[in-house]
């Protein structure tokens, strides 16, 4: 419209311009009986294009007014829109800021009208979670539901997310399997949160499939995982029941893994729990020979059959390696008692306790004080004891 205009305005400049470079001689005749009109031609050119101009500007009049009331509701929609956008700015602004209460009036004023209200629920959500007004909470994700159900994962992410904060792990985790039947893509937060949720669960199987589901996506450092997985699986091997099913399980563990400290620790009390002592024995003495663990060497002396001098000769050739270890000394000491070798396993008491005096130490010797028939030296060793103990 614009350049049509111009084109106009171009050629009527052009004509006036040649008409006003020399004399015009020329008129128009206009006969209507019994009327007669003269105009000379350049009278007629000035007055058609100012009838053009006038006409012109009357009907971009009447079009103005005429697109007046659409005109007033777009800029009343776009303040609205302005208006509501600010307050979704300020919810969130204030949400991050720690303002909670702020926020969440923010975000639901936001969401009402309809500003991306599945973003401003989930703020909403989360600040009145915050104020632990739950049942708010909860009423801001169904409305997210209504207003928007294509962010369907930003709002059930959310809601597993405060669900687990709210130590409700079996709902989490039940939002999270209804996310993931609704066929979209395990994103690595939602692993996460399953694997919290799992963990707290203690569904050791789950944990570790889903653990090494995030080491395929680089989630975790990989001593931190490493530390997850092993917690796992000592947490498993804690649950199998019966002999014959735990040392089952227990042969299917790669031998690194049995060489653990913690992992050999739980192995070796429930083996002595079944009084498989042999086995017991054989795990620790593995692991400590793979790596020195003071924790281990104390279950060494808990199951003394079936050849307790054979367990003090191993242990004595450890104590070469490590004559400043307390527990070490204690655990011979104990031997010795088992085997009967009252004076050796008073030393070897005393030198544990002048490493590190402890109340386990200290009831071994009020024990080989009743033994040895010496029951001053037993209340003795028992009040230091309960000293320790009351201390801790």
């Amino acid at each position: 419209m614009k350049a049509m205009l111009w084109i106009l305005a171009i050629f009527a400049a052009a004509v006036g311009l040649t008409l006003a470079a020399k004399p015009n001689t020329g008129y128009l005749l206009f006969v209507y009986p019994p009327y007669r009109i003269e105009l000379s031609l350049n009278f007629f050119v000035v007055l058609v294009l100012g009838f053009f101009f006038v006409m012109y500007g009357f009907m971009r009049l009447a079009t103005n007014m005429i697109a007046l009331p659409e005109r007033a509701r777009e800029y009343h929609s776009r303040r609205t829109q302005e208006k509501n956008r600010f307050a979704m700015l300020e919810g969130l602004i204030a949400y991050f800021e720690g303002r909670y209460a702020k926020a969440e009036k923010a975000a639901a004023q936001a969401m009402e009208a309809k500003e991306s209200p599945a973003l401003n629920a989930v703020v909403a959500a989360r600040s009145a979670h915050e104020l632990r007004g739950f049942d708010r909470r909860d009423g801001y994700l169904a409305r997210a539901e209504e207003l928007d159900p294509s962010q369907k994962t930003l709002r059930l992410i959310t809601e597993a997310e405060l669900l687990i904060r709210e130590r409700r792990y079996s709902e989490a985790r039940n939002v999270l399997k209804k996310m993931k039947e609704s066929g979209g893509r395990q994103h690595t937060a939602a692993l996460r949160l399953e694997l919290k949720a799992e963990q707290h669960l203690r569904n050791w199987d789950a944990v570790l499939d889903l653990a090494a589901q995030l080491d395929t996506r680089n989630a975790f450092d990989a001593a931190y995982s490493e530390q997850l997985k092993r917690h796992a699986r000592i947490e498993k091997l804690k649950l199998v029941g019966g002999r014959d099913k735990f040392l089952a399980y227990w042969q299917k563990i790669p031998e690194s893994e049995r060489r653990d400290a913690k992992t050999a620790a739980v192995a070796a009390q429930t083996f002595i729990s079944f009084k498989e002592c042999a086995l017991a024995q054989k795990v620790i003495e593995e692991s400590l020979d793979s790596q020195w663990n003071s924790h281990l060497v104390a279950i060494y002396a808990d199951c003394p059959e079936p050849d307790t001098v054979k367990r003090i000769e191993r242990a004595e050739l450890w104590l070469k390696k490590h004559d400043d270890d307390a527990v070490l000394l204690l655990t011979l000491g104990r031997l010795c008692m088992h085997q009967k070798l009252w004076g050796k396993a008073k030393n070897y008491l005393d030198a544990s306790l002048s490493v590190h005096p402890s109340a386990a130490a200290h009831l071994a010797q009020a024990r080989l004080g009743e033994i040895m028939q010496k029951p001053n030296d037993a209340e003795h060793h028992y009040r230091l004891a309960q000293e320790l103990i009351l201390n801790v």
